[in-house]
């Protein structure tokens, strides 16, 4: 493998943690319109849903493959302890979505179709989903922080 390959390689491992991240970012602004419009609530959550499953989620799970594909291209042992601990945080990270945020926002979702944006069901979903978000978020920016800056 050439030099280019790696570039080639980092630049789709990159693209692919801005569009997984960018995704995310829309949630907030989703989640904005379904409380000021709680007539849209159902479309701007199923919305989330939608790009959760179908762009976020995909970006990240094809991170590793790439993300490995560049240790293996720039020659890095898999032993150093920042690959080891962003594999590590990534695994958690997947986890943490599929296991955790992916399914409180199904059940939010049916919380708000059956009985609306401000049900305490539908609050009780939307607390426990911020709650998941932030732990992603703490997640991913570990990952970035070892990713960056490679520490020893």
């Amino acid at each position: 493998m050439t030099f280019t390959a790696y570039l080639a390689v980092k630049l789709l491992h990159v693209l692919l943690a801005i569009v997984a991240l960018g995704a995310n970012l829309t949630y907030g602004a989703w989640f904005a319109r379904a409380n000021l419009h709680p007539e849209s609530a159902p479309f701007a959550l199923r919305g989330i849903a939608f790009i959760d499953t179908w762009i976020a989620n995909p970006a990240y799970l094809l991170m590793l493959p790439t993300g490995l594909a560049m240790v293996w291209l720039a020659g890095y042992p898999l032993g150093l302890h920042w690959i080891n601990w962003a594999m590590g945080l990534w695994l958690v990270a997947i986890l943490a979505a599929y296991l955790g945020y992916s399914p409180v926002l199904r059940a939010q979702i049916a919380a708000v179709e059956r009985a609306g944006v401000a049900s305490p069901a539908a609050r009780a979903l939307a607390t426990r989903g911020q709650i998941w978000a932030g732990v992603l978020g703490v997640l991913i920016l570990a990952i970035l922080v070892l990713m960056v800056f490679k520490p020893a």
